[in-house]
């Protein structure tokens, strides 16, 4: 078994569940409990300028240049120690399942539970390779274990081979990612790298530079609560208006019916009676003027009931959460073009797409920490049925080295 996946195997059985109820940072003590023992682990390897942010819970460190090539660019890569809150990482009990046979997979016999090909034939893409499962009553945490794994195996790699050309090689790993504060309190001067990759996307080959453009609305809406016997011409039914909303936004504008660069409203939570609902949305677009656009519909919707029902009736408050990277990635195209280049050379086929979705990697790069995503191996996240591959998780490892050689030379 090759040290990316020793580390992986023991980082996921650590339970490192964020919260999105939480106020603190980090939102679960017990992220803790990784970064403790990666920063243990760095320490015995070698690395440098080791820093660990108690308070926060985000570790830094450093692989020193290889001799001659300390003026190379510092390129930092970074990996979120948290998984999401969708499904329990409690008693994780990772099961290798050595070369897949492209059959139904029974993760659990005694609860019947089963992945299916029909339910997810993304795994016949894997035939007669090594998928690390879960037993069906959690998620398996590759999300973002594995892109933790593949760094702290790198690192060691290069720590190990000084006659493997690199410049010097930052490292970070956050929390709270997965409930959208992962870059909250991540210290860019300290980190001082000139660019960095984030390792948390999915399939091999996997390479990103744009996102959605993201904002989060909550709606409440004010009825009046009136016994149904004598409402006629009284009531004001906060349910029904709740509903009316919904029913003025666009239909198809919805992620069961969107794919690539299409954006959409999504009814995320709801909750409330006759007197008052709460409604919490998430609006979605690539492009930045449609979601410029897809916001300014959203409070037009609001102002419509407001006239219908009566000032009040329905109050939004919307916050922008983060924004497409590609504005910044177009003035570092570099980032694309190397790590493109470094997957063909190892045989892997690149597959840039937009991420349908957020990452750490959008907000550092609005910080000032130009960060596109490479992927890591794994599919099927946030869930039971999560797996990663063992080949793709290993040579993603390869693929960070490679890149980080690419850098030696700019």
């Amino acid at each position: 078994m090759t040290k990316t996946i020793e580390n992986f195997l023991r980082y996921v059985k650590i339970d490192t569940q964020s919260s999105e109820e939480s106020t603190t940072t980090p939102s679960t003590m017990k992220q803790h409990d990784l970064a403790g023992l990666l920063v243990s682990e760095l320490e015995a390897m070698g690395a440098t300028e080791i820093t660990y942010d108690k308070e926060h819970c985000y570790v830094y460190a450093t692989v020193p240049a290889s001799a001659g090539y300390e003026n190379a660019p510092v390129l930092g890569f970074i990996a979120h120690m948290d998984t999401s809150p969708a499904v329990t990482d409690t008693n994780v009990k990772p099961r290798i399942v050595e070369h897949y046979d492209g059959k139904d997979i029974v993760l659990n016999a005694a609860e019947n539970i089963v992945m299916k090909t029909v339910d997810f034939p993304e795994l016949l893409n894997y035939v007669g390779k090594d998928l690390i499962v879960t037993d069906g009553t959690t998620l398996l945490g590759a999300d973002d274990k594995a892109g933790v794994a593949e760094i702290m195996t790198m690192a060691e790699d290069l720590l190990n081979h000084p006659e493997k050309k690199h410049g010097k090689i930052r490292i970070g790993f956050t929390p709270d990612e997965e409930v959208g504060a992962g870059a909250d309190h991540f210290d860019v001067k300290l980190f001082g790298a000139d660019y960095a990759y984030t390792v948390d996307g999915g399939a091999l080959g996997e390479l990103e530079y744009e996102n959605f453009n993201a904002a989060g609305a909550k709606l409440h809406v004010y009825g009046r609560s009136v016994h149904p016997g004598s409402a006629k011409g009284k009531m004001k039914n906060a349910i029904l208006i709740a509903q009316e909303f919904q029913k003025l936004l666009p239909v198809e504008q919805n992620p069961m019916y969107t794919e690539g660069y299409e954006g959409f409203f999504h009814l995320d939570a709801i909750c409330g009676n006759v007197e008052e609902v709460t409604a919490d949305y998430i609006i979605r677009d690539h492009n930045r003027q449609l979601f410029e656009q897809k916001k300014e519909l959203f409070l037009s919707c609001a102002d419509f009931l407001n006239r219908k029902y009566g000032e009040g009736t329905a109050i939004v408050d919307m916050k922008d959460s983060y924004y497409n990277m590609r504005e910044i990635m177009e003035q570092h195209m570099h980032l694309i073009d190397n790590a493109k280049a470094a997957m063909e050379e190892l045989g892997i086929e690149p597959k840039v797409s937009p991420i349908r979705g957020g990452t750490d990697g959008a907000r550092l790069s609005f910080m000032g920490l130009p960060c596109p995503n490479l992927c890591t191996g794994g599919e099927n996240y946030h869930g039971r049925y999560e797996y990663a591959c063992v080949q793709s998780m290993e040579k993603t490892t390869g693929l960070l080295i490679a890149i980080a050689t690419k850098y030696a030379d700019r």
